[in-house]
């Protein structure tokens, strides 16, 4: 009787023990899976503004610097102030390697820069009685110059330097006609230009423009004073939009 005894217990412990795994196998089953981990979302790095391309634009400033007549052992007029408008067109085009931008730019325009000695032409007034003024003026302005930048994506820093050309005139006022003729000289200065869209810019710049070789030669135009040489330089601060076509 004990041995039967011990064999029901076993064998009930055996089924309870079964009973159990089958329960826990169940609930298994009736369990909701937990959801799959969603993969990582990838996000393209934002595209880095290329400066290479040829572009076409417009620009608009005002110039101030001086002029001086000089006129060998008589003396000079002093240095005068001059001023004034101008208003171009720019042709350029741009070459970027890494953060480097290398171009080439050229433009040409309308100004309005003049400036004069007053009613006297100071030490030349010896040979040019007052009350009569030793007038400087250009009407246009031209400058062929290299860029090279370095750009933070969508802005870009540059300095540039070239030669300048320009219709510079002087002679004596009154009778207010004067001397004229293409001048060459040099422009240097450094700007700050920036991407609106893929295709436009937008800049600003300052420019140092000397044309050195200048003279008042005629005697009608230029009195006793005729074989001045005339300088002229100004100061440039400019703004200017351009279309990029591009890139390469």
């Amino acid at each position: 009787m004990r041995g039967v005894s011990n064999f029901l217990k076993k064998l009930l412990a055996i089924d309870l023990a079964l009973s159990i795994g089958a329960g826990a196998a169940a609930f298994a089953a009736d369990m909701t899976p937990p959801a799959p981990v969603p993969p990582p979302i990838y996000k393209a790095p934002s595209a880095i503004y290329d400066w290479s391309g040829i572009y076409i634009g417009i620009n608009a400033g005002y110039g101030t610097g001086f002029s001086n007549w000089s006129d060998g052992p008589v003396g000079t007029t002093g240095a005068f102030p001059i001023s004034g408008f101008l208003v171009g067109a720019t042709l350029g085009a741009n070459y970027q390697i890494g953060n480097y931008v290398f171009g080439i730019e050229a433009d040409g325009g309308w100004s309005n820069i003049t400036g004069n000695s007053g009613m006297t032409c100071g030490a030349i007034a010896a040979v040019v009685p007052p009350p009569v003024s030793c007038q400087t003026q250009s009407d246009w302005l031209a400058t062929l110059r290299g860029r090279v930048g370095y750009a933070f994506d969508r802005f870009l820093i540059y300095g540039t330097a070239g030669g300048a050309f320009g219709d510079l005139q002087a002679g004596l006022n009154p009778p207010a006609t004067f001397d004229r003729a293409i001048e060459a000289g040099i422009a240097a200065g450094a700007g700050i230009e920036f991407a609106i869209t893929p295709n436009w810019t937008a800049k600003i710049e300052y420019l140092f423009v000397d044309l050195p070789n200048g003279a008042c030669t005629t005697a009608g135009n230029c009195g006793g004073a005729a074989g001045s040489t005339v300088n002229f330089s100004e100061n440039v601060v400019r703004a200017g939009v351009n279309f990029k076509f591009g890139p390469w």
